[in-house]
């Protein structure tokens, strides 16, 4: 009941400030036509005197009185046809505040909110948070605050930050994880993957450093040979790059689901894209988008800029082809990845939408879309819509 009281309450405050600037808009017109009609009543008089004290003909008041007369009867004879059409507006405007914004309001209400909820304060809600990920965010930050040394708190919280886009919380929470766990392969490339994402994917000299110690823990570690492999290739060093993603490619399964982006960099840095050989195992030589021989054999000789714009080309027409037919699941993937690469997010995040309006995500395909984008990086929030 408190709860409509002060809805109710709030309505009635909004509704006067909104009115407030009318009514006093429709005071200050007529105080306006109010003060011209005085002022020519004044010259009425003053005119009297000046004509009393010989300061003026009898001829030259006549012709002053009659202009002031004019337009005395001119404020007086328009103020009706004025105040009549601002009232009818203010009328109109009024009844829309009063009646048609607080039945607006109910009715959003009732269809998007939950007046069937009971409330329940931070504390209980704390408790018992379910899947509200700010309220478990709130609740790990109020556990750590009191117990600033938890380390498994640090390390639960670290990937929860990084989700929600809270990078420099996530650097520090992995920072405290490692001093107080010790370094693992997980801590460490998440610490470098925040460190990436402040200076806008850049693999930089420190995250480097960090990879290299999660590679002298786990050597096979893929996340962080791509990521170093990515740093060669940033730094203008395509050959190195090359060998170091083709290295990765040759020691992934068959299945993994981040060979398919090796590949991509591996034709960006002018080596022979995995599937683009027709002879190749289980490649498909129809698929849209996949580089010919040809393709390749251009790519070699070709400079980093004219390469770049080469793969722009292919990407986009990719595209073109996907939107004649977009049953190609393969053909999305490849489309969403190929625009994460290209560090083009607008265009990712479009193409995943379509790909998802293609195959939407309680299916199958349209869930390994989505786990595609969040591995990129891509925004997912309003995908499915």
């Amino acid at each position: 009941m408190l709860f409509w009281i002060l809805i109710a309450a709030l309505t009635a405050a909004l509704a006067v400030i909104l009115l407030y600037p009318l009514l006093r808009g429709a005071k200050a017109a007529e105080n306006i036509r109010a003060g011209e009609a005085a002022v020519y009543r004044d010259q009425l008089r003053e005119l009297d005197r000046d004509l009393d004290g010989g300061l003026i003909t009898p001829e030259e008041a006549d012709y002053a009185r009659a202009e002031i007369g004019r337009r005395l009867i001119a404020v007086s004879a328009d103020e009706p046809a004025e105040t009549l059409k601002p009232a009818r507006h203010h009328r109109f405007t009024e009844a829309f505040v009063l009646l048609v914004l607080p039945v607006l309001g109910l009715c959003l209400y009732l269809t998007t909110g939950r007046p069937d909820l009971p409330s329940q304060p931070l504390e209980a809600r704390l408790e018992n948070p379910g899947n509200d990920v700010a309220v478990l965010i709130t609740k790990a930050e109020r556990h750590l605050a009191e117990k600033p040394d938890d380390g498994k708190g640090w390390d639960v919280l670290a990937p929860i930050y990084f989700r929600t886009m809270r990078v420099n919380d996530a650097q520090l929470a992995y920072r405290n994880a490692i001093r107080l766990l010790g370094p693992s392969p997980v801590r460490l490339d998440g610490l470098a993957e925040t460190l990436m994402a402040v200076s806008d994917g850049v693999v930089t000299e420190e995250a480097r450093q960090v990879l290299e110690q999660s590679l002298t823990l786990e050597p096979d570690n893929p996340r962080a040979r791509f990521y170093i492999a990515l740093s060669m290739e940033q730094a203008g060093r395509p050959d190195e790059a090359r060998q170091a993603f083709e290295a990765l490619a040759k020691q992934s399964p068959a299945d993994a689901p981040w060979l398919p982006l090796v590949n991509e960099h591996i034709a960006m840095n002018g080596g022979a894209k995995a599937g683009a050989d027709p002879a190749a195992p289980g490649a498909d030589p129809s698929a849209p988008g996949n580089p010919t021989q040809q393709d390749v054999a251009a790519a070699e000789t070709m400079n980093a800029g004219d390469r770049q714009q080469m793969i722009r080309g292919m990407v986009e027409s990719l595209d073109a082809k996907l939107s004649e037919d977009p049953n190609n699941f393969e053909g999305w993937m490849r489309l969403v990845r190929s625009y994460a690469v290209l560090n083009d997010k607008d265009r990712a995040v479009g193409a995943l939408k379509r790909g998802l309006a293609a195959f939407p995500p309680p299916g199958e395909q349209g869930r390994q879309l989505l786990a595609l984008a969040r591995e990129l990086g891509i925004a997912t929030e309003g995908a499915t819509q």
